[in-house]
């Protein structure tokens, strides 16, 4: 239930701007990324820090998009929350605290190995969405980057978590392994 929710701005976002365009298409996102943080909270009685700093950033920069009307301030949102992620996990490592192991640790017995290299392994995708993203808005026509914002971050994502579902399940001590099957 909550991963859908997750997604209910970003597809908001994108049929409006196949209906209207990307200054309607932006306003709506911060709207909805604005109801998606109350109904989380509602059903959850908690947000996640990630959500708080999404918002932000969508309310900055779509701020931005709407006031100066200018679609590169959206643009550069994608790159930015990236970015703050690559950060986020880079700093929690080299901090000791390994914001990954963090959530998933309790539930998940690795050896601190794994984990840095599962975190490192997500900075490095992060900082490559980054990038992608910079040459795609910049560089191609917005609807490209629309789509690629909205179905090719999000298959990427997705195949990126099976990966490293995959990499720490052949990482999982055998005890582990035995009691799943």
């Amino acid at each position: 239930m909550k991963q859908l929710i997750d997604f209910i701005p970003l597809i908001i976002f994108f049929g409006l701007y196949k209906l209207y365009d990307i200054y309607v298409a932006t306003g709506a996102l911060i709207v909805a990324t604005a109801l998606q943080i109350i109904i989380t909270y509602f059903l959850y009685r908690k947000v996640e820090k990630i959500q708080l700093i999404t918002f932000v950033l969508v309310a900055v920069f779509g701020g931005m998009t709407i006031f100066l009307h200018d679609d590169n301030f959206i643009k550069w949102k994608v790159t930015i929350v990236y970015l703050v992620f690559a950060g986020g996990l880079t700093i929690s490592h080299l901090m000791g605290k390994s914001a990954i192991k963090g959530m998933l640790g309790k539930e998940i017995h690795l050896p601190e190995a794994v984990w840095a290299k599962v975190n490192w392994a997500w900075v490095g995708y992060f900082l490559l969405c980054a990038i992608v993203n910079v040459y795609i808005a910049f560089r191609l026509p917005l609807d490209v980057w629309v789509n690629f914002k909205v179905f090719g971050l999000l298959i990427s994502t997705l195949i990126f978590t099976v990966l490293t579902g995959a990499y720490i399940y052949k990482h999982l001590p055998k005890e582990t392994k035995d009691t799943e099957q």
